[in-house]
């Protein structure tokens, strides 16, 4: 188990893992997940040759054990090992989850509902946390819509900017983000706990569309989890203009100027297959994690 958050050094790490409230990372791949599908590449081939582990789909797990609850950001494919993850690593309650936030309608982020349904794991009254077009949609496409006649899962209705307290010590605000809204609008999360903050954006058209600036909302929090889709330019063959996302370079750049301090706050996420980012041992994650920045890895633990 990977812990982030600690600098004090008599701390142990049996001290740690016993925090009450903190954020695991339970997936850091794009949608299609780590391998990716119809992918003949070195990328992909080395996990098929042993040499790299699978990586799930994008998903946070919040966990308070002062309120003995649990929530999930992202509804992922990956969902059913992230939610025994939770269970069997983190805090088991008698519900499977107290509630799943969702970002957006993009396959890797909420396709994952599905498994609430009679089909698979047929609970009752979910919360899922949601926006306005996105409850929308699932209340008027199917087979969403039969999560909500059958009362699989219930809404409970976010605004923009406006905090949802979870418990008296835990709150979460959605923001908007520019991304392609299809279906839906798109947003991130700040997660506030009783020290510690974090922001959760893992996807987002380009750093210069937002209305904030992401540098500036880095150093209001002690985590920043980052869209890191793409390393670059040209890394896929298709026109990236079709997927638009801050390439990790163009990140970079923004904070070249920063000190150390916020660098280290930034915690990068939501990598595709493609990305040379994604693999530990790859010479971009090196270069980049010696100026200071940190990669999410399954498993980590950040205090909050």
């Amino acid at each position: 188990m990977f812990v982030i958050g600690c600098t004090n050094k008599d701390t142990t790490l049996d001290k740690i893992n016993k925090s009450t409230q903190y954020i695991t990372v339970l997936g850091t791949a794009q949608d299609g997940g780590f391998p990716h599908i119809g992918c003949q590449k070195k990328c992909c081939d080395d996990y098929y040759k042993g040499n790299l582990p699978k990586q799930h789909v994008v998903s946070l797990g919040l966990v308070d054990k002062e309120a003995n609850q649990k929530f999930l950001f992202e509804a992922t494919p990956d969902i059913s090992t992230q939610l025994a993850d939770l269970e069997k690593n983190h805090l088991k309650t008698s519900t499977i989850i107290d509630g799943v936030f969702i970002t957006h309608a993009h396959m890797g982020h909420y396709a994952g509902l599905l498994y609430f349904g009679k089909e698979a794991l047929g609970k009752k009254d979910i919360r899922v946390f949601s926006m306005p077009k996105m409850k929308n949609f699932l209340i008027n496409n199917g087979p969403w819509s039969q999560l909500v006649t059958s009362q699989n899962i219930v809404f409970e209705d976010l605004k923009k900017d406006s905090i949802i307290p979870l418990s008296n010590t835990l709150k979460v605000t959605p923001f908007l983000v520019p991304h392609r809204d299809e279906f839906s609008e798109t947003v991130g999360y700040k997660i506030e706990g009783k020290n510690k903050s974090a922001l959760f954006i893992p996807d987002i058209n380009k750093w210069s569309l937002w209305e904030k600036n992401i540098v500036e909302e880095v150093k209001k929090v002690d985590y920043a989890f980052l869209d890191a889709t793409f390393f670059k330019e040209g890394e896929i063959n298709r026109p990236m203009s079709e997927v638009p996302h801050p390439f990790i370079e163009e990140t970079v750049d923004l904070f070249k100027n920063e000190s150390l301090t916020t660098k280290n706050k930034v915690i990068f996420i939501h990598f595709n297959h493609t990305n040379p980012a994604l693999q530990t041992s790859s010479k971009e994650r090196k270069e980049l994690t010696l100026l200071g920045y940190k990669f999410a890895t399954e498993g980590q633990r950040f205090k909050l």
